[in-house]
């Protein structure tokens, strides 16, 4: 894991460094990777990793991006938000897919975009790829490869960030 204290904070806050947990997530997503498999992102997050790794992986094609929202159990809390809407450029029947996730927390999420790709068909294999687990799981959802684990308290919010030049990092929000 790669946490660290960083000038400015105070002592004993959790620095995350995006970019080196992306050079591992990276690595565990080449090791994943079959010729034929799909990387699909969730998004905002998800999919920002998706575009950059379908590049440095030198894969053919676009990735797919999918959205959480329709399925989502606090759907009636949440509404629709602007996350984005699926886009799968595609056969999702009979593929290999790579889900690929920012944070991955109580596993709602996973649950709901899981939904949401089987609207589109019946894949042969799903695993599932995040930058960071921070556990406090509520569904038995675990994902295959996860560059980093930490431990947050519920109160706090984990989210992934881009700049402008493409570069990540996280923020870290109160809930």
């Amino acid at each position: 894991m790669t946490s660290k204290s960083k000038a400015g904070q105070p002592p004993g806050a959790l620095f995350l460094d995006a970019e080196a947990l992306y050079k591992e997530l990276l690595r565990g997503v080449q090791a994943m990777a079959i010729p034929a498999a799909h990387l699909v992102g969730i998004t905002s997050g998800g999919a920002w990793l998706a575009e950059r790794l379908q590049v440095d992986l030198g894969l053919p094609g676009e990735p797919g991006v999918i959205s959480s929202t329709l399925h989502r159990d606090d759907f009636a809390q949440r509404g629709l938000s602007d996350g984005g809407q699926t886009r799968l450029p595609f056969e999702v029947s009979g593929s290999h897919i790579i889900l690929l996730d920012d944070v991955l927390f109580t596993g709602r999420t996973i649950r709901a975009v899981l939904n949401e790709l089987f609207d589109y068909g019946r894949p042969e294999r799903v695993q599932l790829a995040v930058l960071v687990d921070r556990g406090g799981r509520e569904l038995p959802i675990q994902a295959d490869f996860a560059a980093a684990r930490v431990a947050l308290p519920p109160s706090q919010l984990l989210a992934l960030a881009r700049s402008a030049q493409g570069a990540f990092s996280f923020e870290v929000e109160k809930a």
